[in-house]
């Protein structure tokens, strides 16, 4: 199953709720952005690429940015929408890598957060998509990417990742390595009319090494402010 078919057939019916609570997401992400002096100075306009369910879009929104909402799964777009009236949101229903979508709106911030790069196909492509967000960016615009850090090997019981439970639901991932990639199932038991039923999904994700990501951005002329771990996840601050 292709990453698309898995967000629109699987994850999608669980992706907020497997973070937990909503809100609490969001502030997450409110306070990551204010401790990074992340606001709005110029175009005012942010790309949320791979935004999903609004966890970065909503946050970027009530700080002033108008955000454009890039993702390929129109059932977390719509759930997006759902949750974010009233604020100055655009959901596109598009794949990231496709530059004609959002190229031509002068932002001056561009977010590819939470864990979306990994589900790229290639290296080359995380180059490509570095180089194009630079080449759209106003002067002194800001590209922040966070990823995880599928670099070192699991072994034995530890490639078993418990996600969320609750009374009704059981969500647990389960990882296999690969060379260039890890190929992750998402594996949900769901009581329904009384009885459990087991629902399995997989897909793969790219293993990106921090060394690799820093040298795009370095490489395409990217100025570093921050790269460190932050909430899990490796996290990197280029300015144009």
């Amino acid at each position: 199953m292709n990453i698309k078919e898995h967000y629109e057939n699987h994850l999608a019916n669980y992706y907020s709720w497997m973070f937990g609570d909503f809100n609490a997401k969001l502030n997450e992400n409110q306070r990551f952005f204010q401790s990074h002096n992340i606001k709005p100075v110029s175009s005012k306009i942010a790309i949320d690429l791979g935004a999903g369910c609004g966890f970065q879009s909503i946050p970027l929104a009530k700080i002033g940015f108008e955000v454009k909402a890039i993702d390929f799964s129109k059932r977390l777009l719509d759930e997006l929408k759902n949750k974010s009236n009233g604020l100055g949101i655009e959901a596109i229903e598009n794949d990231i890598l496709n530059f004609d979508a959002y190229s031509d709106c002068k932002p001056e911030l561009i977010v590819c957060m939470g864990d979306t790069i990994t589900h790229l196909d290639s290296l080359e492509s995380v180059q490509k998509l570095i180089e194009n967000n630079y080449e759209i960016l106003f002067k002194n615009g800001k590209q922040v990417l966070t990823f995880r850090d599928l670099t070192f090997e699991l072994k034995e019981e530890d490639r078993f990742i418990p996600v969320n439970s609750d009374n009704n639901r059981i969500f647990t991932c389960f990882l296999e390595y690969h060379p260039t990639y890890v190929k992750v199932f998402d594996i949900v038991y769901e009581r329904e009319k009384g009885r459990w039923i087991q629902k399995i999904s997989s897909y793969k994700k790219l293993i990106i090494s921090q060394t690799e990501i820093k040298e795009y951005f370095e490489d395409t002329g990217f100025k570093i402010e921050f790269m460190g771990i932050e909430n899990g996840l490796v996290t990197i601050i280029g300015t144009k």
